[in-house]
């Protein structure tokens, strides 16, 4: 496993560069990244069907949404440079752990205020070229809207993801609540999809923009994001894997190598396990058995899946269906990857999953919703 990025050069080319980089973060920026590119070329296609050719992004309340926002950066300001400037002066505190140094109250105040400062002067120097501007409303192509989109999506998503996550894990939550609620592992990935889907919908009745657009051209960013999002926990060893697999290797799958079908997970991020002979280090344990390695599992599903629907996707011609595929597609895989998965399960119908309960209302949903799309026609 590779808990960070260094470990990756260190292990392919023998470079020893310590860089704060995390592998699970690592594969979630880039995620989000070719999530944000596939949405950005679905939806201007999508768009130019629909004839819908500029967005309105109206500028009532103006007064209002200029304060906020000027606080906000303000605020942004501050924290990054009193953030960043005391990491240059502390740079192996940082890689030692960097989420504990980020999450804690260490920084520079006096380069944090001169930023304060800098922020000032630069804003009043803008606002002073922006007196004359009485535009009301900006218009923007809807390629670039997707930018808006993504970050809204990114940032409910993943307070979904922690919220969804403390649910599953009450006790977790009740024993540290800061602790659960500032950590930065621990994310439910159905918590960020319903999240992101309820503040996309009601962004999009904003600026007038059609849901159903949304929803159809979300679903490739959905699977490329799911795929690679799962090979960060692969290559991480996060504690998304399966259950114990000590089952030996069927024939019918002898071509592939032994980790594909059972695995222990040596240095796994978490450090969860029994310590690795002979081994120093930050990241010494592994799994006392070997079990499957779903995370690999399903980012090889969500990356068939992307190719599928990318064939797909022009044939599919009325709004909505495609979507009602992919709920269909995420339901059974997701119902099915939990029977061999390690998770919480609730003490109902001998035993459920959080997920699995979802996903099986995303797998009718989808079946519905299709079925009543194609009544319509």
């Amino acid at each position: 496993m590779y808990p960070t990025f260094s470990d990756i050069l260190n292990d392919l080319f023998g470079i020893n560069i310590p860089l704060p980089i995390q592998t699970f973060g690592l594969f979630m920026g880039i995620a989000f990244i070719a999530a944000a590119y596939f949405w950005g070329r679905e939806f201007e296609v999508a768009a130019r069907k629909a004839n819908l050719k500029l967005i309105q992004l109206p500028s009532d309340n103006k007064s209002t949404n200029k304060v906020i926002d000027y606080a906000l950066n303000l605020a942004l300001w501050f924290v990054l440079a009193f953030k960043i400037s005391y990491i240059i002066f502390h740079y192996s505190e940082f890689v030692a752990s960097p989420p504990d140094l980020i999450l804690s109250t260490k920084g520079n105040l006096i380069v944090g205020i001169i930023a304060i400062i800098a922020f000032v002067i630069y804003q009043k120097k803008s606002s002073a070229n922006e007196e004359n501007n009485t535009t009301q409303n900006v218009e923007i192509a809807p390629k670039a809207f997707v930018s808006n989109m993504t970050m809204v999506a990114a940032f409910t998503g993943i307070l979904g993801a922690k919220l969804f996550h403390n649910l599953e894990n009450l006790d977790e939550f009740a024993a540290d609540p800061m602790g659960a609620l500032l950590s930065f592992s621990g994310l439910t990935w159905y918590g960020g999809l319903i999240l992101a889907t309820v503040s996309l919908y009601y962004y999009s009745k904003k600026y007038k923009v059609p849901f159903i657009i949304l929803v159809d051209t979300s679903v490739l960013p959905l699977l490329i994001g799911y795929a690679l999002g799962r090979m960060g926990c692969q290559l991480s060893g996060d504690g998304d894997w399966g259950i114990v697999n000590l089952a030996p290797k069927p024939n019918m799958l002898a071509f592939i190598p032994d980790w594909m079908w059972s695995y222990q997970y040596p240095h796994n991020v978490i450090n969860d396990g029994i310590a690795i002979p002979g081994c120093l280090g930050p990241h010494c344990m592994q799994l006392p058995q070997p079990v499957y390695p779903t995370p690999l599992y399903e980012s090889m599903m969500s990356f068939a899946a992307f190719g599928f629907f990318w064939m797909i996707r022009k044939r599919v011609v009325m709004p909505g269906l495609l979507f009602a595929y992919y709920l269909i597609f995420n339901g059974a895989e997701r119902f099915l990857i939990e029977l061999i998965r390690v998770n919480t399960e609730y003490n109902i119908m001998g035993g459920v999953t959080q997920a699995q309960i979802i996903s099986t209302l995303l797998f009718i949903t989808g079946i519905a919703y299709a079925v009543r799309l194609k009544s319509k026609k």
